[in-house]
């Protein structure tokens, strides 16, 4: 014998078709599929634990002045904007490629196997196991005839074999379940056009969200946003000219029981129009019944308070007057924020804890107990010196970078309450609050597709599961001078081979074989 490395030697060479060939069709086996699918799911893991740059471009540079270090590493690899890396693309396009591989060589096959006939009966059906063996004294053409006509009533696809074969028997073939297959090729093109959907929505679609105070107004422009991320086919110039204000928004809670302090509702009506030369509309916006403009949908997402300030400089200038945005920070509402005043000489900054229903404890020191404003308090620490607002550099309206100012004070406020700072520095008055609505606004036009697909996915599978696919076969043996002899027998088309497919395919059987023996029979069992 020769030894296994000649014998590769004396192999022709693959040649660049052959072995563009083999690429493909290891790219296109469902091994390969399967292998795709889950390192698409994998790569999609840092998209959803890590602040996205399309969808939070702030929250990005915090982790990253948080963690420089590793947070450079990971934006080398475009961890930090997943869904536009390079290497996500590959796996997706990849999978995608192999799924179209898989799915139209199995359609064809499927295809010809819808329109091809149940097979013959083999010669000899007592080598399948548990065939059934009947004398019965009915002429075999009304056996046969009776055979087919139940076999189509219960939906088989039913074929008779030709009169005088060699050994002078007669049969009918019958299968049922090519559905099983249909659902099977159903569930992965519904996949392909999941991705497809998916493809369709990140290229063309975006979305955006915006916090609203009441009285406020919205345009729908990529300025106007707080965090916005758009695909990369999509030009942020042509977005849709619509926009909205802020009329009101209502919130009631839960005041009694094991649900104290859950929301009952809370709703915003808005005044919006479809274009700037399009007349008002009013409209409610709840939280899972958004507003539709021309296919962008605006939803409620959260909301909260916005405390407000009138500060006075030195001089008793005001030189600050507005609703301040804070954000709660648990589910009594306790908020945080901060107000920086740049027109004041020197600058000023204040932190900010907003108690809706203050509690004040020696230990724990001030919390909120209830999410409505029932005795609202503001707690305030005052800062004075250079807010770093002229650097160039972005910051958010939520900090305040305090290194390069010094403490004023402390001091605690209900609404209407002033206070003074030392040496005549000016102060600062609690007038009130107003309340915040936070929208998500978005276009995707793949979502109608991706729901089709979906649930055309669900219902392949459903096919796929609970469809049997099965052959039965009935053989009439009519020997001279002798009984007719009937042979039932059948065999399972799934490869799992379970007890569920045999189960099936064994009450199919016993339901044919109490069908023939209407007439006069003495079954008796081959194993």
């Amino acid at each position: 014998m020769r030894p296994p490395d000649q014998d590769l030697a004396l192999l022709p060479p693959l040649g660049g078709l052959g072995f563009a060939r083999w690429v493909w069709r290891q790219l296109t086996s469902m091994k390969t599929a399967l292998i795709l699918l889950f390192l698409l799911a994998i790569a999609s893991i840092p998209g959803s634990i890590l602040p996205q740059q399309g969808n939070d471009p702030l929250k990005v540079k915090e982790w990253i002045a948080g963690s420089p270090e590793v947070g450079r590493v990971l934006q080398s690899l475009g961890f930090f904007d997943v869904f536009a890396a390079p290497w996500f693309a590959a796996v997706y396009l990849l999978l995608f490629i192999s799924l179209i591989g898989c799915v139209i060589p199995r359609a064809r096959q499927h295809w010809r196997a819808m329109l091809a006939p149940p097979p013959p009966a083999p010669r000899n059906l007592l080598r399948l196991g548990g065939t059934v063996t009947l004398d019965v004294t009915a002429d075999p053409v009304e056996v046969l005839a009776g055979a087919a006509d139940y076999l189509r009533r219960h939906r088989w696809r039913v074929v008779s074999g030709p009169l005088g074969t060699d050994d002078g028997a007669h049969w009918v073939a019958a299968e049922k379940g090519y559905l099983r297959e249909t659902g099977n090729l159903v569930f992965h093109v519904a996949l392909l056009l999941i991705l497809a959907s998916v493809a369709v929505g990140g290229l063309f679609g975006w979305k955006g969200n915006v916090i609203v105070k009441e009285g406020g107004g919205f345009a729908n422009t990529v300025t106007q946003y707080d965090a916005w991320g758009g695909g990369r086919l999509v030009d942020s110039d042509s977005l849709t000219p619509f926009s909205f204000s802020l009329d009101s928004f209502d919130v009631d809670f839960e005041r009694e029981g094991s649900q104290r302090g859950a929301p009952k509702y809370f709703e915003a009506r808005v005044t919006y129009r479809d274009d700037p030369a399009a007349p008002q509309q009013q409209a409610v916006i709840e939280v899972n019944s958004p507003l539709e403009v021309d296919r962008a949908k605006v939803f409620l997402v959260g909301h909260g308070y916005a405390p407000s300030f009138v500060v006075k400089d030195s001089s008793g200038k005001v030189v600050f007057k507005d609703a301040v945005v804070f954000l709660p920070q648990d589910g009594n509402f306790t908020s945080t924020g901060v107000v920086k005043v740049p027109d004041a000489d020197p600058q000023l900054g204040l932190r900010g804890l907003y108690l809706p229903t203050v509690s004040v404890d020696k230990i724990r020191g001030g919390e909120s107990v209830f999410p409505a404003p029932d005795d609202p308090a503001m707690f305030l620490s005052a800062w004075t010196g250079d807010l770093g607002l002229d650097t160039g550099m972005p910051q958010s309206v939520y900090r305040l970078d305090s290194e390069s100012m010094t403490q004023i004070g402390l001091a605690s406020l209900r609404p209407g309450q002033i206070w003074n700072w030392p040496d005549g520095t000016g102060s600062v008055m609690f007038t009130g609050f107003d309340r915040w609505a936070s929208f998500q606004i978005a276009y995707d036009p793949g979502k109608e597709a991706a729901l089709i697909a979906s649930i055309l996915a669900i219902t392949g599978l459903m096919l796929s599961l609970f469809v049997r696919r099965r052959r039965i076969w009935v053989k009439v043996l009519a020997p001279a001078g002798a009984a007719t002899v009937v042979q039932v027998a059948g065999l399972t088309r799934s490869s799992s081979l379970d007890d569920i497919d045999l189960g099936a395919l064994t009450d199919d059987i016993d339901s044919l074989v109490r069908e023939i023996s209407r007439t006069e029979a003495t079954p008796k069992e081959h194993t």
